[in-house]
């Protein structure tokens, strides 16, 4: 069903699923909850919870889409040159840089600090369904800009996820995994009938390798995404996409948000609270659009777009949601107090982004329809 598909649909889901995560977690079957997700389900060599069989095992179908698309703007879309690529490239980095700098500005001490990748992702899901609201009447190029500088953003999250949330690094399963995931996208090429069921097993081999190496298993999704050959990743994509829309997304939406309403005053709040508060909404509307302005001026004439509209994406970019989330577990995830205090801050911050994206979306989209024709 085309529903199913739409990104407006996408985002109202994942936001009611943000709620009834909020809504378990502070009521009186709030236990009952916690129990589902803590009750393990195991394998030979493999023993998760139910909330990590969700955020590192069905989350890293989501990662495998979002590669699929990133491979895809690469080749045939907005980043498939140089000249296309800088201004999302460069506005993307400025979205990581200026809302890390924020939040260790603000949540310092305590070993707080980790937390920093925290705001500096962008939810494509939530951003492009925001955008498919209120954003009826924008040209095409403002929808490919926006969808280029978060597949940059989540490119840029999923190298700070291997890089600085990879404990006890075990390297034999990753060096098998390489092989595993070479002949994945060989076979992916010569696609034949039957082929399918091997590729399945395949991912699941390359999950399983990642996954005992140490590294966040999503990175498996990703590279499988990016090593696909686009006429089955295409189809694969369209067959997945709406899962991942109803089930994947709003699951992990309700296990991040099942966090209980902190019993404290505002000023009793962690830092990390503030940081994330201030961080995301502001400190990516600031980064990107400085990133965007200072690499339109580098880029050929005609390839950036008008300042309010790079503003009005800047706004947008700050929806963090499905990865600041997973961020936030992997950085405090010995740390309950200050995990959900921040879990909070990021459905607060998000919303917030999205309030502020949202409206300046709506008054570009009035501005490109008074203009048109009638």
């Amino acid at each position: 069903m085309a529903i199913l598909r739409s990104e407006r649909f996408s985002a109202v889901l994942l936001l009611a699923a943000a709620v009834v995560g909020l809504v378990l977690a502070n009521s009186p079957v709030a236990p009952a909850a916690h129990a589902v997700e803590a009750f393990h389900l195991g394998f030979p060599g493999i023993d998760l919870s139910v909330g990590h069989w969700i955020k590192d095992g069905l989350l890293a179908v989501f990662f495998f889409l979002a590669a699929i698309e990133l491979r895809h703007e690469l080749r045939h879309g907005e980043l498939n040159s140089p000249a296309k690529a800088l201004v999302p490239t460069v506005a993307a980095v400025g979205g990581v840089i200026v809302p890390a700098l924020v939040f260790l500005l603000i949540a310092r001490g305590d070993g707080l600090d980790q937390g920093w990748p925290i705001p500096t992702a962008t939810d494509i899901a939530f951003a492009l369904g925001v955008l498919a609201i209120v954003g009826r009447s924008l040209p095409p190029k403002f929808r490919a800009l926006l969808l280029a500088l978060a597949v940059i953003d989540d490119l840029i999250a999923i190298l700070i996820i291997a890089a600085f949330f990879t404990k006890d690094l075990q390297p034999i399963p990753l060096l098998l995994a390489v092989p595993v995931i070479l002949l994945f996208g060989w076979l992916s090429h010569r696609m034949r009938t039957g082929a399918l069921p091997v590729l399945i097993v395949l991912g699941v081999l390359a999950w399983t390798l990642v996954l005992l190496s140490g590294i966040h298993p999503t990175i498996a999704g990703v590279a499988l995404g990016l090593m696909m050959a686009d006429a089955p990743a295409a189809r694969t994509r369209h067959a997945l996409e709406p899962w991942s829309n109803t089930l994947i997304l709003p699951l992990f939406a309700i296990v991040a948000a099942l966090v209980p309403l902190p019993d404290a005053k505002l000023s009793e709040l962690s830092p990390a609270f503030w940081a994330v508060i201030v961080a995301l909404p502001v400190g990516k509307l600031v980064g990107i659009t400085a990133g965007a302005i200072l690499a339109g001026r580098l880029a050929p004439r005609g390839s950036s777009l008008p300042l309010g509209d790079v503003i009005a994406i800047a706004g947008l970019g700050g929806i963090g949601f499905t990865v600041s989330l997973l961020m936030n577990e992997l950085a405090f995830g010995d740390r309950a107090d200050v995990a959900d205090q921040v879990t909070l801050a990021v459905l607060l911050a998000s919303l917030v982004a999205a309030l502020i994206g949202g409206v300046l979306t709506a008054l570009r989209s009035r501005h490109y329809a008074r203009l048109s024709p009638r």
